[in-house]
């Protein structure tokens, strides 16, 4: 996925809490058999469950490793912290699950995007200043069965995005009792790139009818062409669950989604041999918007990046801005 994805700060997906802490994260990996470095980096967002606990969603790219790229979601992380200092000074064991995507060369034969599940050990160590700025430095170790392990180490900053009362981490904030959404629909233009050496890349275009079901659920409806980037011509049909919630005093919105992408190929059908279905793919998304403009309340300018999940060597990223209309 591309470093544009920080700016959806995309993990934000966690937690029925009205407040929350973001981070931004870059570093180096590791190959766990090998010596050599690549830059990495992460984008993470953290819910405290007390004092003791906090829950996390992350978004983790392990750059460019010799015949691998790999990159992924860890949905769910759980954490144990003690808070030192005066509570300044946070650190923090955790674990969980990692669900990654990871583009595969050899010299024998194309490219391949693999699919899998692994898990990520992590220790962490935040410091809190007075302006709700927070600085992290931090290591991961990824686990799988099926491709490489690797070590992540990173450092970055954060955001708390509402004051807590007292200095330090917010053990437990209050629960969003309004929907984070009614009704939404969004006119999106962007960016298709094809998870494949070299990266093929075409404009792209999409409209989204968003609707709020529950206070943390959304739900979307939408329609999206990926235009031509040289190895697959896909448009669709998107229908998406999300988890959302709202920030900064309902001017910030942020969540991630997933769903199902019924597609049409224009390009090529599935050749003989090859497996797969170019009819129906599965779609992870992350997205952040604005609102609440004080020239027209009603208007939204949202950001949307989204990962096509395919079962034949097809996987792309689709980087989308729209403006929306509320109502």
């Amino acid at each position: 996925m591309h470093w544009l994805i920080v700016l959806a700060l995309l993990a934000v997906t966690a937690g029925s809490a009205a407040a929350g802490e973001s981070f931004v994260l870059f570093g180096s990996t590791q190959e766990t058999s090998s010596p050599q470095h690549i830059f990495g980096y992460q984008a993470e967002y953290r819910e405290g469950l007390g004092e003791n606990l906090v829950v996390s969603a992350s978004y983790l790219n392990e750059g460019h490793l010799p015949s691998h790229r790999r990159d992924g979601l860890v949905p769910l992380m759980l954490w144990g912290r003690t808070n030192l200092l005066e509570r300044r000074l946070s650190l923090a064991a955790g674990v969980g699950p990692y669900i990654y995507a990871d583009t595969t060369t050899t010299p024998a034969g194309p490219a391949k995007n693999e699919h899998g599940i692994g898990g990520v050990l992590g220790a962490s160590a935040t410091w809190y200043f007075q302006s709700r700025l927070l600085l992290q430095a931090r290591v991961n170790w990824v686990m799988t069965s099926n491709s490489i392990d690797t070590i992540t180490a990173l450092a970055g900053i954060g955001y708390q995005l509402d004051a807590p009362s007292t200095p330090g981490p917010l053990p437990k904030p209050p629960p969003q009792r309004e929907k984070t959404t009614n009704n939404e629909l969004t006119l999106f233009f962007g960016q298709t790139v094809v998870n494949n050496p070299g990266s093929a890349s075409s404009l792209a275009w999409g409209v989204e009818y968003r609707r709020g079901l529950l206070p943390y659920l959304d739900l979307t409806a939408a329609w999206l062409n990926e235009r031509n980037p040289k190895l697959a011509r896909r448009n669709g049909m998107i229908t998406e669950f999300w988890i959302v919630r709202d920030f900064l005093d309902d001017h910030l919105a942020l969540g991630c989604g997933a769903g199902a992408y019924i597609t049409v190929d224009k390009r090529r059908d599935i050749a003989p041999g090859e497996g797969g279905s170019s009819f129906a793919s599965g779609i992870i998304s992350a997205t952040a918007s604005l609102r609440n403009f004080s020239f027209s309340p009603d208007l939204t300018a949202r950001i949307t990046m989204n990962r096509i999940v395919t079962n034949y060597n097809k996987d792309t990223d689709v980087f989308l801005f729209g403006l929306g209309y509320r109502f």
